[in-house]
């Protein structure tokens, strides 16, 4: 049986990017997907994300998003897609928070353009919100990635550089040691190495192999709102946005009217905990509720109700920050998981940093912040 350099299961963003990066490096790689390629029931399908160097409170991502910004450059050219539009983020909260004072701060660290808003400026330039108490910043980098092509584009450099890709193919078992072997619904496959980035289902799949992460899959509801004037929140009028609903730093976020002519996409960061299998029966219309009250609120140029809703699953960690680690007693065995629904945007550097686990290279970032055994549920083997 052929024995692959590594196998990567979940061929989501992380793990397309991670296998780009293995095959682009010569590792002959198997990427294997559960699902029928393309699909709707993880957590990278849709046509659009937010991309920032914002990031208040936790600047490594801003450092992280500095390679990231070349990396998604690299990779529009090598596929001839483009994949990002620039529109600027904007942030709104409280002066003192660190959704505004750590955003500064980490923009500044990293030389990051930006624009400070008094409440008074917030509400000269952008009419079309209504906020009091509040300061703006202006990240003149941010903008939208187009997901579904980003997805597509790293799983098509990953075949032409020589990986193989088999989806509607289900992982039934792991059998690790110094060759892996992983057992799947069509067919057993052996590996030298293996990385898991299978989203929410890591719920599932680690607890098994002696990983207890106090992870969370959670259902997000994406809602499309239209506009009451044309163009009101359009991408070259309006910004992507990140503000606190109340409860926090960062509840809420927005893109342009980009996917739906004239719907604006507004949508709480939190949902209900879900079985990643079955995801419909968890009650969300409190999240309805909630984002109804803060666009009567706030966004003053949208319909009250949404036009159109459609559903992503988010895996949270109680930091909500990633995992990308080695397991802890086979060294061979590589996570990635815990994106937290900020994950999109630094695939690439995701990628890299766990091709480089896998090829027991140094990784150019610290990654402390990112290991496993920082919970107090960390693995009982």
């Amino acid at each position: 049986m052929q024995v692959y350099d590594c196998i990567v299961v979940g061929a989501g963003i992380e793990g397309s990017s991670t296998a780009y990066n293995l095959a682009k490096n010569g590792q002959n790689t198997l990427l294997l997907e559960q699902f029928p390629l393309p699909h709707s029931r993880g957590s990278s399908h849709g046509q659009s994300r937010i991309t920032r160097m914002a990031y208040g409170g936790a600047d490594y991502y801003t450092e992280m998003m500095k390679e990231a910004y070349k990396l998604w450059e690299e990779l529009e050219k090598g596929s001839g897609t483009t994949l990002y539009k620039k529109t600027g983020l904007l942030v709104v909260g409280k002066a003192e928070s660190n959704l505004i004072a750590g955003t500064v701060q980490a923009l500044r660290k990293y030389s990051v353009p930006f624009t400070k808003l008094d409440e008074q400026g917030l509400q000269s330039k952008y009419p079309m919100l209504n906020y009091s108490g509040v300061q703006g910043v202006e990240d003149h980098i941010g903008g939208v990635l187009f997901a579904d092509k980003a997805l597509a584009a790293f799983q098509s450099e990953f075949v032409k550089h020589g990986g193989v890709l088999r989806d509607n193919e289900s992982m039934v078992d792991i059998f690790p040691g110094d060759i892996v072997t992983v057992k799947t619904n069509k067919g057993s496959y052996r590996g030298r190495n293996l990385v898991l980035t299978v989203g929410p289902w890591a719920t599932k799949i680690l607890p098994p192999l002696g990983v207890h992460l106090p992870l969370k899959a959670v259902r997000i509801s994406v809602f499309y709102w239209k506009e009451k004037i044309a163009g009101a929140y359009g991408a070259e009028t309006f910004p992507t946005f990140l503000a606190a609903s109340g409860s926090g730093d960062f509840d809420v976020y927005g893109l342009p009217s980009l996917e739906y002519p004239g719907l604006y996409k507004l949508c709480l960061h939190y949902g209900p905990e879900i079985d990643p299998d079955r995801r419909d029966i968890a009650d969300s219309s409190w999240v309805l509720e909630d984002m109804k009250k803060f666009v009567a609120k706030h966004f003053p140029l949208l319909e009250p109700h949404p036009a159109v809703t459609e559903t992503c699953i988010y895996t949270n960690t109680p930091d909500h920050d990633l995992v990308l680690d080695r397991h802890p007693a086979w060294r061979n065995v590589i996570i990635g998981t815990g994106f937290s629904g900020h994950g999109f945007k630094l695939s690439p550097v995701v990628g890299k940093v766990l091709s480089d686990l896998v090829m027991r290279k140094t990784p150019s970032y610290d990654l402390s912040h990112f290991r496993i055994d920082r919970f107090q549920k960390s693995s009982k083997l």
